[in-house]
């Protein structure tokens, strides 16, 4: 093939061309149109071959509903005695008597039993209150609590070793004192039974608001009746009146604040 490139000078123009012979075909192209392909030509020599880039990393995929956030905190190793920890303890009782607890055992409100948020199961610490040194010795069976600030949740067993059942919460000292294992796993507990000797309370009032409750605990001492609030698991604040160790004296003091409170109910302690 004979290719022939020459300048071209029309006549009639002072623009310069170029004739590009094959084969005794001409085409004419343009200076510019030259000068856009060496330009092109250039660059991509240049930047060399053109780098592929991976494409973006799928968000990972959603937690299954259930499934511990990585973040949450975990079940620690055994815990040498004499470790300790400071905070608020709380007590459960009703209804969770006879539930399986997160350990696998069932729950009995009248053995001394605790729900720690990460110690190991087994774990027996001593929770002592900072306010009147009364202690208690219980082993760990359950998760919780699970309210920002508490640390330990207390059988109703051990609430009253302790007066924990009147005062709903308070500060304590919690200390690890060995281990011991689970008693042989029955069926499910006993159902509660209100004993000949149990303690009785005056219920008010629930409150989701703390405040409304302290008010209301206020107006009832204003008229004279002794009465407290108990925090539970549910996020309900109760007030109650007690506690009365017998269901006659408790409703006595129903019947004297009827008339400003006409919901107010004997329940029994624990319940």
């Amino acid at each position: 093939m004979n290719c022939e490139l020459s300048p071209n000078h029309p006549p009639d123009h002072g623009e310069v061309g170029w004739e590009f012979k094959i084969q005794n075909s001409k085409f004419k192209i343009a200076p510019a149109a030259i000068i856009v392909s060496v330009v092109f030509t250039a660059a991509y020599t240049h930047r060399g071959t053109p780098s592929v880039q991976a494409p973006p990393a799928r968000p990972a995929a959603a937690a299954p509903e259930g499934a511990v956030s990585p973040d949450a905190p975990l079940p620690t190793a055994a815990v040498e005695p004499g470790w300790s920890e400071r905070g608020i303890a709380s007590w459960y009782g009703e209804p969770y008597h006879g539930r399986r607890t997160a350990s696998g055992e069932v729950y009995d409100m009248h053995a001394l039993t605790a729900a720690h948020p990460r110690l190991p199961f087994g774990t027996v610490v001593e929770v002592r209150r900072r306010d009147s040194g009364a202690e208690v010795q219980v082993r760990v069976n359950d998760r919780g609590p699970f309210i920002a600030g508490r640390i330990i949740d207390l059988s109703y067993a051990a609430a009253t070793r302790i007066g924990l059942e009147i005062d709903g919460i308070t500060e304590v000292t919690v200390t690890a004192v060995g281990r011991a294992e689970p008693p042989p796993r029955a069926a499910a507990p006993p159902p509660a039974v209100v004993e000949a000797e149990t303690c009785f309370w005056v219920q008010v009032g629930a409150f989701g608001d703390i405040a409304n409750a302290r008010r209301a605990q206020a107006a009832l001492a204003g008229a004279g009746e002794r009465a407290v609030v108990l925090e539970g698991l549910d996020a309900l604040a109760r007030v109650r009146l007690g506690p009365f160790p017998d269901a006659a004296e408790a409703e006595g003091a129903r019947g004297r604040i009827a008339a400003a409170w006409p919901g107010a109910y004997v329940v029994a302690c624990g319940g």
